[in-house]
């Protein structure tokens, strides 16, 4: 059980840094602030990482790694998202290397 406690703490304190500083947010002063550019997903980037929270969710459902050995759980669970997105990162670096290049 004291997986589960800490895969849930873990999340809970991503969730707190993404959102604790909006709900706190800036008190309004005489001068303009910038504005905060909005990072737009798209639909397949979306697609992405529901998949991985699924396949994640799926992976410690099946594994249990609070009871068994976690090696099966990093192969199989986290193994392929970490995989799928160090692929995306370095395509996106590479694509964004050839934009600037011309």
């Amino acid at each position: 059980m004291s997986g589960v406690q800490e895969i849930l703490i873990v999340i809970l304190i991503v969730l707190g840094i993404f959102f604790v500083p909006r709900m706190i947010g800036r008190h309004a002063t005489n001068h303009q602030m910038p504005v905060a550019r909005r990072i737009r997903v798209s639909g397949p980037m979306r697609l992405a990482i529901v998949m991985s929270i699924m396949w994640l969710l799926g992976a410690v459902i099946y594994y249990r790694p609070w009871e068994e050995t976690t090696t099966p759980f990093y192969a199989y669970g986290l193994g392929p998202i970490l995989i799928g997105w160090c692929m995306y990162w370095v395509m996106a670096g590479f694509k964004r290397k050839n934009v600037r290049k011309r």
